[in-house]
């Protein structure tokens, strides 16, 4: 944890743009880290919402798009989302031909992990597609502050 906060410190002080952290080369120990550090993954993916090969969506603002949830059925069973289809994220690539080239999709899961991946599938496959930043998780915990 230190090590990344002494590199996201380094990166400031020294002026790197929010590109730089991707193509950072960090210190690599098998025993204390992976080959590629988080504070890699973190500048790969602000630079790909930068550069606009993630496209991302907010809860309140769908706009009529067809919300689109990738979630496990243990989790729809716990919470779903009114009106969104849900399909498995490990089924996407199977049943792409149950969705529509015509509206754009909103993907949504948990934690918005699951819904990049199927915001990548979709898009490789000719979709429009929005990753729903900000998942069911914190959607729920800003519901039961704003009821406090």
């Amino acid at each position: 944890m230190a090590k990344r906060i002494s590199a996201s410190a380094l990166a400031i002080q020294t002026g790197a743009t929010t590109y730089d952290p991707e193509e950072s080369e960090l210190c690599y120990a098998p025993r204390f880290g992976s080959a590629k550090d988080p504070v890699n993954f973190a500048g790969m993916v602000a630079a790909d919402v930068l550069r606009g090969d993630m496209p991302l969506g907010h809860w309140d603002s769908p706009d009529g798009a067809f919300l689109f949830d990738v979630r496990m059925p243990v989790e729809l069973a716990v919470e779903s989302v009114p009106g969104a289809l849900s399909i498995r994220l490990p089924q996407l690539r199977s049943r792409l031909g149950e969705l529509s080239h015509d509206r754009e999709i909103h993907v949504i899961c948990r934690s918005a992990q699951r819904a990049c991946y199927g915001t990548r599938i979709l898009l490789q496959n000719g979709f429009k597609a929005r990753n729903i930043s900000e998942g069911t998780q914190l959607r729920t915990m800003r519901a039961i502050a704003e009821t406090k």
